[in-house]
């Protein structure tokens, strides 16, 4: 805690002068004071640290106060900041502009390159990459980004001869515009390519045939979602243009004939914009699945495929999620309908309703994954305690066997191609690429490598291991603990933390990647398995949501803690990341526990909580988080959101905000907001800098350069703040 003393009757002997956040502070008897409003408030011991390294070298343009005052269910609320929402002010804009070109002056004067650093980023991405090949009726696809070149491109292969299908830089020279979605049909003769123009996750779809490369339709606009009929003539779109996610309408699903130049024909639109609804085709039987529902719930209806026969809801919403695939005349369904593990089951197209279903594979104390089923098998998937196991059943559901794997990982691919009969399965571990197996379908015995990349980075001497970590109640949290063999617990050793929990997206085995050129220059990177995630299955989940969210919170400094107990590093040595979710994760650690860290990346981050769901898409989220409009969860969102848990008179330490203009999930207001409040307050010394992307959103579709400037910028950040070289 910091200490004030407060006087209006200081004469000022041997000062020393410094200009910093729009205070002077004053060096007197060597104690820093600001001087504000006639008084000198002289901050003890923490600022004097501070005002050494930081003070004079980062200077923010103001950001001035304009209260707006509201009352919410009978609390009342100043924000300031208000007016830094709405980021089409020319105000907002040239603030926002020089933010950004303070950030970029301090990190290129203060925060030097490291040596080597660059060049491994790029080596690391600017090289030629390709992904597996695509195998869809008689054709093949792939896609491929040659080394100089900003964007991937959609390749076919013709009489053996790899052909171009679709070059995003062809529409878009600058390299700004990306491919975000393929979408072939189930003969592979024709293919949907949805690109995006600088990040904003708005999609044009290009309709092509596979053979010629011609379009065969007009490009179709604002789309958030596409899926061919079977027939192969029409698709299912969904219309969501940045006009109605700005004003939060619910994205209505429609028929599109690419053949004729006619209306699309209206099918569905949820209630609410918090809710989702959708129309596909099955692929394996003749059933079309129309499903209704929010981010963890969902109803489904089926019907004929391309008939005018009446939808029959076959599964109602009770608060469960359920999916669907039929095959023939069954339908198998992962759901978690009274089994947060997940479990599977079974019904038949025959006698379709929810009371008729049968469980396959019943909730285990594991986590059910993924499934496929063959001719005469079906594939389980399951996690325990972070890793993947593959087991063969019966089609009945009568255990075989376990599989043992060809390496320790993640199976983040596991695909039946019943037209080629082959099964493909894809393994993730943390010092080797994604490798793309085949596994032979009779005894389930020969894996054969079908795909690698070859990254050009040294992991030889990086390991990994999984540590149990108690949290604040007791709970044990998994985290993977990733670092060079021979690492000394001397209490120094310069430490990266990373966490999300939420969504329930956990953590899983996955190359080093970027992580390397930390790791081997002495680093240890920690990435966290808190609540919030899927480590353990839906309980999990729910632990760190709605009104337990601050499990999560409690996770990652418990966690932080214990990296400084067990002598992995120091509070002046650890550093912590986070974005989206994560972002709100890293502001809540900030507010509530500054004194653990040096140094933080808080990436497109949510942090005002109370306003989250007004802008954009965050309506989604609403199960996630609550709706602030409803007292209790308001109550509740108020006890963590971080914008309105700064306290006056505490520095936080030094923090890199990013943002990205075109960002249609997260408003950028977030950590603009967040910044400016801080910027402001008297007793942050630390710099907290807004690094803005003016061409991207919340991180999708950057061209190569781009992407190399802002890994630099960010690792030349965390090393040089943890005394690395």
């Amino acid at each position: 805690n910091l200490i004030f003393i407060i006087s209006n009757n200081i004469k000022l002997v041997t000062t020393k002068k410094i200009n910093y956040n729009r205070f002077t502070y004053y060096k007197i008897l060597g104690i820093y004071m600001i001087k504000k409003n006639s008084f000198y408030l002289s901050i003890l011991a923490t600022l004097t640290i501070y005002s050494n390294s930081y003070a004079s070298d980062f200077t923010p343009p103001v950001s001035p106060q304009k209260p707006v005052v509201e009352t919410l269910h009978g609390v009342t609320l100043t924000d300031s900041y208000k007016w830094l929402e709405d980021k089409e002010n020319l105000e907002v804009k040239e603030w926002t502009k020089k933010q950004h070109e303070t950030t970029l002056k301090y990190l290129n004067e203060k925060e030097p390159e490291i040596k080597g650093l660059k060049d491994e980023i790029r080596t690391l991405i600017d090289r030629d990459r390709e992904s597996p090949l695509k195998l869809i009726g008689k054709h093949q696809f792939f896609t491929k980004k040659k080394k100089g070149e900003s964007q991937y491109k959609l390749y076919t292969i013709l009489n053996k001869k790899e052909v171009v299908l679709f070059d995003p830089t062809k529409i878009d020279t600058s390299g700004k515009t990306a491919i975000t979605d393929i979408q072939y049909t189930f003969s592979g003769d024709k293919v949907a390519v949805g690109i995006q123009l600088k990040g904003d996750e708005i999609n044009t779809y290009y309709i092509l045939n596979t053979t010629t490369g011609k379009e065969i339709s007009p490009p179709i606009n604002n789309l958030r979602g596409f899926s061919w009929t079977k027939d192969e003539k029409n698709a299912y779109i969904t219309v969501g243009s940045r006009e109605m996610l700005e004003k939060q309408i619910p994205l209505k699903t429609y028929l599109h004939d690419t053949t004729k130049n006619t209306a699309d024909t209206f099918l569905i639109e949820p209630k609410d914009a918090k809710n989702y609804a959708s129309f596909s085709d099955s692929q394996h039987s003749n059933v079309t699945f129309i499903t209704e529902g929010d981010f963890y719930s969902n109803s489904i209806k089926i019907k004929k495929t391309a008939s005018n026969d009446k939808e029959k809801l076959i599964y109602k919403n009770q608060g469960f999620s359920a999916y669907p695939n039929a095959i023939g005349n069954k339908i198998y369904i992962q759901t978690n309908h009274k089994a947060p593990n997940f479990k599977l089951m079974l019904a038949d197209l025959k006698n379709p309703d929810f009371k008729n279903w049968k469980t396959l594979y019943t909730e285990k104390n594991t986590v059910l994954e993924n499934f496929e089923v063959t001719e005469k098998n079906l594939l389980i998937v399951d996690k325990k305690d972070l890793l993947n196991r593959l087991f063969i059943y019966t089609l009945d559901g009568k255990l075989i066997k376990e599989v043992k794997l060809p390496e320790i990982g993640s199976i983040s691919t596991l695909k039946y191609d019943r037209e080629n009969k082959k099964l493909f399965v894809g393994i993730n571990s943390f010092t080797s690429t994604y490798k793309l197996y085949t596994l032979d379908t009779k005894n389930f015995n020969n894996w054969n490598l079908f795909y690698q990349v070859k990254e050009p980075i040294d992991t030889k001497d990086i390991t990994a291991k999984i540590e149990f970590i108690p949290s604040k109640d007791g709970t044990k949290v998994p985290v993977f603990i990733i670092h060079k063999k021979g690492l000394k617990l001397d209490g120094n050793n310069p430490t990266l933390l990373y966490g999300y929990g939420g969504f329930n997206s956990g953590i899983t085995p996955s190359y080093v990647g970027y992580y390397a050129s930390f790791i081997n220059r002495g680093g240890v990177y920690v990435n966290a398995g808190i609540r919030g995630g899927d480590e353990y299955g839906e309980k999990w989940h729910h632990d760190g949501m709605l009104f337990k969210k601050q499990n999560t919170f409690d996770d990652f400094i418990s966690i932080a803690e214990y990296l400084q107990k067990k002598k992995y590093t120091n509070s002046k040595k650890l550093a912590i990341m986070g974005g989206s979710n994560g972002g709100l994760l890293i502001g809540a650690a900030l507010t509530q526990r500054p004194d653990l860290f040096r140094a933080a990346v808080c990436s497109v981050p949510l942090l005002d909580m109370i306003h989250f769901h007004k802008f954009l898409i965050a309506r989604y989220w609403i199960p996630e988080y609550g709706n602030p409009e409803k007292e209790d969860d308001f109550r509740n969102i108020l006890t963590y959101s971080p914008y309105h848990h700064i306290r006056q008179g505490i520095n936080l330490p030094i923090t890199l905000f990013q943002a990205g203009e075109n960002d249609t999930r997260v408003a950028s207001l977030h950590p603009k907001k967040f910044v400016a409040a801080l910027q402001n307050n008297i007793g942050q010394v630390s710099p907290m800098m807004l690094y803005v992307d003016f061409e991207s959103g919340h991180g999708s579709g950057k061209s190569t350069e781009k992407i190399i400037e802002d890994q630099n910028f960010i690792w030349r950040f965390i090393m040089n703040e943890l005394g690395m070289e």
